[in-house]
């Protein structure tokens, strides 16, 4: 048991220090610097213990798209609570809830699916889909056929097998991923990827050749599926260049190799359709989705299934005698019956249009603001989801050392100016604001970080740091 608090330091953020391991954080710096401690939100806003207001710009983690105070979902889990708080789905048990939602999942799949299992995360889903891919080449006959494609800077979960999907370095270092079956290609990032005079298309058609010559280096026999998102979130916000997937897919269907979408960020409206395989034109086998699933009001994740893939898990399954895989919480009723109210809220809302506008909006107004800004090498996203990348010397698309820690820096200011950004590897500003914002409000997060980015010009161009012209 941790020793309690000095005297005096029972503030909510010295309890944190006393107690806390915090995930994606610097923790000895913690011991120094201590938590922001949030303590209540409405709408696209969040205020912390010392009344201090923000303009959540990506929505918690890419996840809190009916922002955070909607009574509806509050209620939702409030009465299924008093109906029944629990249930399991192990040995073929059930419950409304799990059933309702698998069917309005399955209605709204972007292709032809025909299961739906559920998890608590986009981690879990991740992790379960990879041990379905296994089991259904077990199924089938192909024991040799498991190894897994990922991208450089994809990211999928920290679970064991989910992280060494990933593809960023600092979800590998020092915890000894990635594991055995898991390979890595080309990140299909145009921006930093192309070669001089390259065009999108001839880009996007050496990422696919790419793909083939590992393909056949690893052997296509031993090769099982690849992942992808349709736009890649934590890795940057990095939208595919054009016919990316359609050629990516001719290849996975050349040597059967199954295909698998990871919706945790894209899904549920985010790139201005339901799905962000219907943005980027992907047709997966298997899909799995999370976060805006349940506006993150509850933990819930799920995988969809096609009838392919199903009838080898059942085929193995009854063999066996059981699918040997699940989870005390899949299908929880109390997080399922607030996923039910959420889809039913985005229908109601015309959330979808809704989208549309603002999010072209927002896409105008980050490349009038700051495309021409001395520090951003790159805006870039669609729909509501986007990211500037701040490069060291614009001309030359270099980017700051890390030992500079311009993006902790840019964070830190943004977060002074009353916003809650994200950076990530690369000194990339993220946004994915809740997919309720209004035109004035993403007007008012541009500015404030505007704001931001301005002052860190100045520090920058003081120290010397940056090429700034």
């Amino acid at each position: 048991m941790a020793p309690p608090p000095p005297f005096g330091a029972n503030s909510a953020a010295a309890r944190d220090i006393a107690n806390v391991l915090h995930p994606y954080t610097d923790l000895q710096a913690h011991q120094q610097v201590g938590p922001m401690v949030v303590t209540r939100g409405k709408g696209v806003r969040v205020w912390d213990d010392s009344g201090k207001e923000y303009i959540e710009s990506v929505a918690g983690l890419w996840c809190a798209a009916l922002g955070f105070d909607n009574e509806r979902l509050v209620q939702a889990a409030a009465n299924q609570m008093r109906k029944l708080p629990f249930y399991h789905a192990f040995t073929a048990k059930s419950h409304e809830p799990l059933i309702d939602l698998s069917e309005m999942l399955i209605q709204r799949a972007p292709v032809p699916m025909s299961k739906v299992f559920f998890a608590n995360s986009g981690s879990e889903a991740n992790d379960s889909a990879i041990k379905m891919v296994w089991y259904f080449n077990n199924a089938v006959g192909r024991p040799d056929k498991k190894k897994i494609i990922g991208r450089i800077k994809g990211y999928h979960g920290i679970t064991l097998a989910s992280a060494s999907l990933t593809g960023i370095p600092h979800n590998h270092r020092a915890f000894d991923v990635p594991l055995d079956r898991f390979i890595h290609t080309l990140n299909p990032h145009f921006y930093h990827g192309a070669n001089p005079g390259e065009s999108e298309e001839a880009f996007a058609t050496r990422c696919a050749e790419e793909l083939e010559k590992l393909i056949v280096a690893e052997g296509p026999d031993t090769v099982a599926a690849m992942w992808a998102e349709p736009v890649m979130g934590a890795g940057g916000v990095i939208v595919p260049p054009r016919t990316y997937f359609e050629k990516i897919q001719a290849v996975l269907r050349k040597y059967d190799v199954l295909f698998v979408a990871d919706e945790v960020i894209c899904g549920f409206w985010r790139t201005g359709n339901y799905w962000g395989s219907q943005t980027l034109n992907m047709q997966p086998d298997i899909l799995t989705c999370a976060k805006a699933l349940s506006s993150s009001y509850l933990p819930i994740s799920a995988v969809m299934v096609n009838d392919r893939v199903f009838q080898g898990l059942a085929k193995e399954s009854h063999e066996i005698g059981t699918f040997g895989h699940g989870f005390t919480y899949s299908g929880h009723p109390v997080p399922a019956a607030v996923a039910i109210e959420t889809l039913k809220i985005y229908d109601e809302m015309n959330i979808g249009e809704h989208v549309r506008s603002v999010g072209a909006h927002m896409q105008k107004e980050m490349r009038r603001r700051f495309a021409e800004h001395p520090l951003v090498g790159e805006v870039r996203g669609v729909g509501l989801i986007g990211a500037i990348e701040l490069v060291a010397d614009k001309d030359k698309h270099q980017n700051f050392e890390p030992a500079a820690k311009v993006g902790g820096r840019f964070t830190k200011l943004v977060e002074e100016h009353g916003v809650i950004g994200r950076t990530v590897p690369g000194d990339i500003l993220c946004f994915s604001p809740p997919l309720i914002i209004t035109e004035t409000e993403v007007d008012e997060m541009l500015e404030r970080v505007g704001r931001a980015l301005d002052e860190l010009t100045v520090q920058l161009r003081r120290e010397q740091i940056a090429v700034v012209r």
